[in-house]
């Protein structure tokens, strides 16, 4: 269904430190920068992607809005939230961990431009 998600970002060398860091902790190569004021991680699922906002103004965070990456174990989930915070990642939500009855494993961080981002993993059953 998706081909791609855009999140803003008001400072493009800030958010791709970010999110090499983060998708590198999934096994993502870093993002490439197009010259146009945007970074794309590429692939053979989707692309993610980041831009400064085309209309000037700045860039904002969904409220209620969620990007979620998925994460091959709790431990690569915990790496990622690590690696958030270490380059500029704040935590919100609960602390990492399994969501009691859910059978998953959630991790989330708000990006440098505000952006709430979720590390997920589904725990075997």
């Amino acid at each position: 269904m998706f081909s791609h998600i855009m999140v803003g970002a008001n400072d493009l060398d800030a958010s791709k430190k970010f999110y090499d860091a983060v998708l590198g902790a999934l096994g993502h190569g870093p993002g490439r920068l197009d010259g146009r004021g945007r970074c794309f991680y590429f692939t053979p699922a989707g692309t993610f992607a980041l831009s400064l906002p085309i209309n000037g103004s700045p860039a904002s965070g969904a409220n209620g809005g969620t990007v979620g990456f998925a994460a091959a174990s709790p431990a690569e989930a915990d790496a990622w939230h690590a690696a958030g915070v270490a380059n500029g990642g704040v935590t919100c939500e609960d602390p990492p961990g399994e969501r009691p009855g859910s059978g998953l494993y959630l991790a989330y961080l708000r990006d440098p431009a505000g952006n709430k981002i979720c590390a997920l993993h589904r725990l075997a059953k």
